[in-house]
């Protein structure tokens, strides 16, 4: 089985708060990755950066991160997935936001959990196994 990590842990590790060691440690999948949306959200984070020492900082940051786990693109299956849970989520009126949707669907697809500070969102995605950094 594997864990798809979400995009706010990440951030987490980013920011200093976490070690992506030290979760990895606490963390017993036989898979670990993120999906392409997430690689995406934090590269964007680095781009966005106001100066070049941050954006440096924050592109070393991303790639160390990136470079321990798997990418997982989105392809016909998650689009299938994508598809019936925005439907889903849209008749409940219980909408997600698109690039959370895009990793729950991509986590779906493959059967893997989700590691994430984000569980009152994801916990609207039925079927959905979520693992919350305090659970490591």
């Amino acid at each position: 089985m594997g864990v798809i990590v979400d995009t706010s842990v990440l951030i987490a590790v980013e920011r200093g708060t976490y070690s992506l060691e030290a979760l990895s440690g606490r963390v017993f999948y036989d898979e670990a990755g993120v999906s392409a949306i997430t690689m995406s959200e934090l590269l964007h984070g680095a781009h966005r950066a106001r100066d070049l020492g941050e954006r440096t900082r924050r592109f070393a940051v991303a790639e160390a991160i990136l470079d321990g786990l798997s990418i997982y693109d989105f392809g016909p299956r998650e689009a299938q997935r994508h598809a019936e849970l925005w439907a889903h989520l849209q008749r409940a009126g219980t909408p997600i936001g698109p690039h959370d949707m895009l990793i729950a669907a991509t986590a779906l697809a493959r059967g893997h959990d989700v590691l994430t500070l984000n569980r009152a969102e994801f916990a609207r995605v039925p079927g959905l196994r979520l693992v919350a950094v305090h659970d490591c």
